[in-house]
């Protein structure tokens, strides 16, 4: 049995998501990158699809009357246009990790914007100065 529409659950919007980056893989091929499965550093010229959590740089904007959804999606592209602009991207697309959480990261993920190390409980500690919190200011 299956738990799709509990509280908090990334379930539903997983079983959603991996029939389509399945789609994109197989339309676009080599022209894609999803990050950092097929590797921390994106080659020029190619599109890149990273997981993204709007908490992260949500509350730096002004909301301007959209819907939440609208919102999240407007402080992600607002937030890429301008770590991308003050060449802060670069750094988060090579987060500080050692080199087995960097093994376990390329097979689980991570999410674009968090710079910091695994700790022993799973969890993340952030690594002074260079966390999500700081990039806004």
């Amino acid at each position: 049995m299956f738990h799709f529409d509990v509280q908090d659950s990334v379930t539903k919007s997983t079983h959603a998501g991996i029939p389509w980056l399945r789609f994109l893989r197989q339309r676009l091929g080599p022209r894609v990158h999803f990050w950092p499965f097929d590797g921390w550093e994106v080659p020029p010229g190619r599109s890149a699809i990273a997981e993204v959590y709007p908490a992260l740089w949500s509350r730096g904007f002004a909301r301007d009357g959209r819907t939440g959804d609208q919102h999240d999606a407007f402080s992600i592209a607002a937030w890429l246009a301008m770590a991308d602009r003050d060449g802060s991207l670069a750094t988060f697309l090579r987060p500080y990790l050692s080199a087995p959480d960097r093994t376990v990261a390329k097979v689980e993920g991570w999410i674009l914007g968090v710079a910091g190390t695994l700790n022993a409980v799973g969890g993340v500690t952030m690594t002074e100065g260079k966390g999500a919190g700081h990039s806004l200011h």
